[in-house]
């Protein structure tokens, strides 16, 4: 579609307490140092790594990457979303469910007319369960031409059947590519972008340039201007600690003044968390860089294997968490792949339904159980919520107890026949479970994982 001297695509992708008991699952103690708020917080990752993010209650995650426009005198800035079908409002249409939502994007320079794109787009799928898709299942993406400049850079996406608004502004340079440059590094899942400036690239953007653990390779398309047919690069990958993790060379093709490449970074040389490309021409000369992540699930976006471990230590399949902890770390991409299809109840989907629900729980105990300094998660009524979830009733004694007696809290799971207390044995407000009621609790959890 062509909108203004624009060219915009928009695409779908459907692939992707105290006593001698022990509690489920191991190591017997977490992994120190493990923030739940902050690992499980995709949002504020993104943000720091220079993305223009949106949170509830419609969330997004967008990037602005350059290229020289047709003039060396203008610049072309490609715009980039991530969204997921979930933030949408879906309404039935004969045999599918359709969504609609609206893009604006706008560069208010400090003097001058502001430069803006907006688009309407429909999102299509045939399935109500793909209407409930958490992860990136929607990519909107628009080139604009605009000159060099600092520019006040607003992204705005809302839900037009519903009252979802995502919005983010920040100060943006766009910067000039007269002369010997390098564009801005951009992330793809495909394209072999252009042969010269005058026409529009064709690739599909990686907005949230994010590379899966034990994926495929992630991809960069990369231009360079003014400089030696057939130039070189001097490649590096650095980690978010700011230590070197490889050094390559890799070659440019194309000529005719602009010379293009695309670079794929193979999974096993990445680190694992935020790292940064950065590109220079050989022998000195113009460099650019851009910013990228590996991570289990751009959802929840741990980054540390140990924290992973650590975090699972409540998750059903023992054997298999287990057999990651032990795992030399060259055989880790595979074994969490095979860990992945094996737990992944609904295959059809890219995502893996069992542990979104699994770290959405951890989520949930961890703000609502905390306790005297423990993290919620940790604590006795953390580790059930995790492991058997939403009790149907939930009855508090404290208000019952005369002076020198026992708090207590009572929960029922009705469909399981269980009955639990968390006692507060110290008077601190930490709440343990009764050894009657723990000895109950994992007779009933061997139950619920052999029904699994």
């Amino acid at each position: 579609m062509t909108r203004g001297g624009s060219v915009g695509i928009v695409l779908g992708i459907w692939a992707l307490g105290c006593g001698p008991w022990q509690r489920v699952g191991s190591p017997d103690h977490p992994q120190p140092g493990v923030n739940v708020a902050r690992v499980l917080d995709a949002a504020e990752i993104y943000r720091a790594m220079g993305f223009y993010v949106s949170g509830p209650p419609l969330p997004f995650v967008g990037s602005v990457r350059y290229l020289r426009a047709a003039s060396p005198e203008s610049t072309l800035a490609l715009c980039a979303l991530s969204l997921n079908n979930h933030a949408l409002s879906f309404r039935r249409d004969a045999n599918e469910f359709v969504a609609e939502y609206h893009v604006e994007v706008s560069f208010r320079p400090d003097s001058g007319a502001t430069r803006q794109v907006a688009s309407d787009q429909v999102v299509r799928v045939r399935g109500f369960q793909e209407t409930l898709r958490n992860d990136e299942s929607i990519i909107f993406q628009q080139f604009l031409t605009l000159g060099p400049g600092v520019y006040h850079v607003t992204v705005l996406v809302r839900d037009r059947n519903g009252p979802g608004l995502g919005r983010q502004e920040r100060i943006d340079t766009v910067p000039s590519y007269a002369g010997r440059r390098l564009g801005t590094p951009i992330a793809i899942y495909e394209g072999t972008g252009r042969s010269t400036a005058a026409e529009p690239p064709k690739l599909l953007a990686n907005p949230r340039a994010t590379l899966p653990y034990g994926g495929d390779t992630l991809r960069f398309y990369v231009e360079g201007y003014g400089l030696a047919e057939r130039a070189r690069l001097a490649l590096r990958v650095i980690d978010q600690g700011g230590a070197d993790v490889f050094d390559d060379t890799v070659s440019f093709g194309g000529g005719t003044g602009m010379e293009r490449t695309v670079i794929g970074l193979a999974p096993d040389r990445l680190p694992m968390g935020r790292a940064l490309l950065q590109l220079q021409a050989v022998g000195g000369g113009p460099d650019a860089r851009a910013p990228f992540l590996v991570s289990f699930s751009s959802q929840w976006v741990i980054t540390n294997f140990d924290e992973m471990i650590s975090l699972l230590r409540y998750f059903e399949r023992q054997d298999y968490v287990d057999s990651l902890r032990k795992a030399p770390p060259a055989a880790r991409p595979e074994l969490w792949k095979r860990f992945w299809k094996a737990t992944d109840p609904v295959p059809i989907t890219p995502e893996n339904e069992a542990l979104d629900e699994y770290f959405k729980r951890i989520q949930i105990a961890n703000q609502r159980f905390a306790e005297a300094g423990d993290p919620g998660w940790l604590t006795d009524r953390g580790e059930v919520f995790i492991s058997l979830g939403e009790p149907e009733e939930v009855y508090d004694l404290r208000g019952d107890v005369s002076r020198g007696g026992t708090a207590v809290i009572r929960w029922t799971y009705n469909t399981l026949q269980l009955v639990l207390l968390f006692a507060d044995q110290s008077g601190f407000g930490r709440f343990r479970l009764t050894p009657s009621s723990r000895a109950d609790y994992q007779r009933v959890l061997g139950r619920v994982h052999r029904m699994q």
